[in-house]
């Protein structure tokens, strides 16, 4: 609480002023008189050197009139209690004086338990605004310290699809987040450790908390929101990404960290609509569908996203790896991904190619060698059958877009 609250008189009688000061304990009301002043233009100068917190003054003063004062004032202190001594008994200067939200109107000579009476009424204003401005500062600091979970509960809301557009906005812009829909929802789910054992013992729980670290290390460049839900994934959202290589980087991270291939989906959000939740939900159907994979084919995806750009990378090396016969491998991983070995790497290779494309100004030929093929026109040809047009073509034309989802790359 403040010590003393800073009292100016303003008049341009030296009786009347002190008649004021000698008839006040200032000390009592926890006040100061700070300053004096003879004229409105000098009361405003103190006013605004010493930021007073009441104004006693007078109507009637040379240079710069009282009501004028008070206007000054006004615009500079907003929050400076006003109180009118003056001789002019008119309805139009109270009339004035309303409009200009002075706090009280007493006439001259002023009464000692009168101007006590407002100036206590004063100070009980000027505490309760105190009061209510460490309240406002403490909330404010309690929402600060928060603003992650805050961050966490919004976005979960959001991505069940129980908010509305308007709310979307507010909230977005007062949790400090782009005005924008994410660019990409992702999906983790340690299922061996949350499957297995619905109800969590201590390590398990430090190794959830162990795996939303590392995913926030991953993706530390990035404005996101990473939480987890009640059904044991971890979700995030991200603003401002463009390009793809998190998704193989915390890929490989969690599965050194869990010593198993993590069940994980991203997906790029289409379209500028606040209703996100349909891809949180595809999101979803794919975790599933994931989870009807064999552990053998999660190794074989696994392995070839770390390894599709090795030129040498062969259906009977990868077999070789996990210790299966080629022809086992590639009818299971027909069966459960519904596709081939060598679309599979071929779509792994191309959306790593589109990345590239569109982020660097590397030729296609070193794109090319980049990305696991020997020569540039086998990597042309293989760009078109899938995506209709040559790397060239894709680089110059505006508007082509990628229809590979990122978890290809898993």
């Amino acid at each position: 609480m403040q010590n003393h609250w800073k009292v100016l008189i303003a008049d341009d009688e030296p009786i009347i002023r002190e008649g004021i000061r000698e008839s006040v304990n200032w000390q009592e009301l926890h006040m100061k008189v700070v300053a004096e002043a003879e004229d409105g233009e000098e009361a405003f100068e103190l006013a605004i050197e010493y930021s007073v917190d009441i104004l006693l003054v007078d109507l009637n003063m040379p240079i710069m009139d009282g009501l004028t004062l008070i206007k000054h004032v006004r615009e500079s202190l907003p929050n400076c209690k006003i109180i009118i001594i003056s001789g002019h008994d008119e309805f139009t200067y109270a009339q004035e004086a309303l409009r200009l939200n002075v706090n009280d109107y007493i006439l001259k000579p002023a009464n000692p338990v009168q101007l006590k009476n407002v100036l206590q009424s004063i100070r009980s204003q000027l505490e309760e605004r105190e009061q209510q401005s460490e309240y406002l500062a403490l909330a404010e600091d309690q929402i600060i310290k928060n603003i992650p979970l805050l961050q966490q509960n919004f976005c979960q809301e959001w991505l069940k699809g129980n908010l509305t557009e308007s709310d979307i906005i507010k909230q977005l812009k007062f949790l400090q987040l782009p005005i924008q829909c994410p660019k990409q929802i992702g999906l983790i789910q340690c299922h061996e450790i949350y499957i297995n054992k619905p109800l969590l013992n201590e390590n398990n729980e430090r190794l959830f908390n162990f795996t939303e670290d590392i995913v926030a290390d991953v993706l530390e460049s990035f404005q996101k929101v990473v939480f987890r839900d009640p059904s044991g994934f971890i979700i995030v959202c991200i603003w401002g990404c463009e390009q793809e290589d998190f998704v193989l980087l915390l890929s490989k991270k969690l599965k050194n960290f869990m010593n198993t291939t993590p069940n994980m989906h991203f997906e790029k959000v289409k379209g500028e609509t606040f209703v996100i939740s349909e891809t949180y939900r595809h999101c979803e159907i794919m975790i599933s569908e994931n989870l009807k994979i064999s552990p053998i084919v999660r190794r074989a995806r696994s392995y070839l996203s770390e390894h599709f750009s090795e030129t040498d990378l062969t259906l009977e090396s990868l077999a070789q790896y996990l210790h299966v016969s080629p022809v086992y491998l590639s009818r299971i991983m027909k069966k459960e991904l519904g596709t081939s070995f060598v679309s599979l790497i071929t779509n792994m290779r191309i959306s790593k190619a589109i990345m590239l494309l569109n982020s660097t100004e590397l030729s296609i030929l070193e794109i090319a060698e980049k990305i696991g093929y020997e020569t540039q026109h086998y990597f042309s040809t293989a760009f078109k059958k899938v995506m209709g047009v040559s790397p060239n073509q894709y680089r110059k034309g505006a508007g082509f877009s990628v229809s590979i989802s990122s978890t290809e790359l898993l």
